[in-house]
């Protein structure tokens, strides 16, 4: 391996400008979040294996990538999720705050797998956790949340697709079906004839009331079910109805038997796409870490930056040798990008050109370059 530019699968160098464009998308989420009274957190990039895939987290396990810590002479996870990670914090350093507890998040996860859809493993992300409420009101506050953060970084027609992933297990309990791989996968890729052929009701009928709110939720309302999948499909109803009045615009689809994914969550759960997208664009939901409720939703900032339009660059003013500091902060509280040169240059505009700039500070004051209008 001679090619230092060489990155292992998935993992890539962010090159200017879009570096600088991610970073903007995410405090501008970070910014929204906190608004809303959501506070930032900043867990750790990696904790010991044997916290971070306890309970809930061995749902993940075999995404995370795991070292040696030569300090501890303990195994770390890497972290691939920072829901759990979120989670921890609350019920340990923030036990005694007051609930509900609304925490933020921003930063990159790894994870060992790829998919056709998803081909990076350094992924990163931003995302609010809403902790210590059970109500179908926290439910909503999370997804309006989430849409009215996408809709204002400028992401086109959002839609959410609300799911219960305990229903689906519930109702492969029900039926002695739980271990069978073959009906879940058939499930996952929505191949109705392999659930007709493989389980009887109520798979088929489930998957039908499968689309649009307004048409699946009376499909699923008039579904016969067990006792536990009932009260599951129940809550899913409820928190549709509440996110619609919550967030007036955002076209809600609802999907009973997607689970792929949705290891941890208990409830509610749902996906974030958008028009044009090549998938999700975020993913939340439901779920109980060590007996405390929560919901939440981490939105990847990878895919949001695919989808917008980046922002004009700014212009860039060569200031020739010399020039003071007092002069450069003055071009620079007027929106400038500044760049001083570090040694007298012969040509000052050839040199100005090689480094990007489109306005010069000559001796007669601002010089635009050829090729950008004054």
């Amino acid at each position: 391996m001679t090619d230092r530019a060489l990155l292992p699968a998935g993992l890539r160098d962010v090159l200017p400008p879009d570096a600088a464009f991610e970073a903007a998308a995410e405090a501008r989420l970070l910014e929204l979040f906190a608004l809303n009274g959501y506070e930032r957190v900043d867990p750790p990039l990696a904790e010991f294996e044997t916290s971070f895939l306890a309970d809930e987290g061995a749902a993940i396990a075999a995404d995370t990538f795991r070292i040696m810590d030569p300090v501890s002479q303990h195994m770390l996870a890497l972290r691939s999720d920072m829901t759990l990670q979120v989670a921890r914090i609350a019920r340990t350093r923030l036990a005694g705050e007051p609930r509900p507890l609304r925490l933020a998040y921003a930063g990159q996860v790894l994870r060992v797998g790829v998919s056709q859809l998803h081909a990076e493993r350094q992924v990163a992300q931003a995302g609010v956790e809403l902790i210590g409420a059970e109500s179908v009101s926290a439910d909503a506050e999370v997804a309006r949340l989430a849409f009215e953060a996408l809709e204002a970084l400028g992401v086109p027609e959002v839609s959410i697709d609300l799911g219960a992933p305990a229903l689906v297990r519930a109702l492969l309990g029900d039926a002695g079906l739980e271990d069978d791989t073959v009906l879940g996968d058939a499930l996952g890729r929505k191949d109705a004839a392999a659930v007709a052929a493989l389980a009887g009701p109520p798979f088929p009928a489930l998957m039908a009331a499968t689309g649009p709110c307004e048409t699946a939720a009376p499909a699923l309302a008039s579904l016969d079910l067990p006792a536990e999948a009932g009260a599951l499909r129940d809550h899913l109803l409820e928190v549709a109805t509440a996110v619609a009045a919550a967030a007036p615009g955002l076209r809600i689809t609802i999907d009973p038997v997607e689970h792929r994914g949705f290891q941890y969550y208990s409830g509610a759960a749902f996906s974030l796409f958008a028009s044009g997208g090549r998938g999700e664009v975020g993913r939340g939901g439901r779920y109980r870490a060590e007996g405390e409720a929560g919901t939440g939703v981490t939105l990847y900032l990878d895919a949001i930056h695919r989808m917008l339009t980046p922002p004009a660059p700014r212009s860039r003013l060569f200031l020739p040798c010399g020039t003071d500091g007092a002069e450069r902060r003055r071009w620079q509280a007027d929106g400038w990008i500044t760049v001083q040169a570090l040694a007298p240059a012969d040509d000052e505009e050839a040199e100005a050109r090689r480094l990007g700039c489109t306005y010069l500070l000559g001796a007669g004051g601002l010089e635009p370059l050829d090729g950008d209008p004054q």
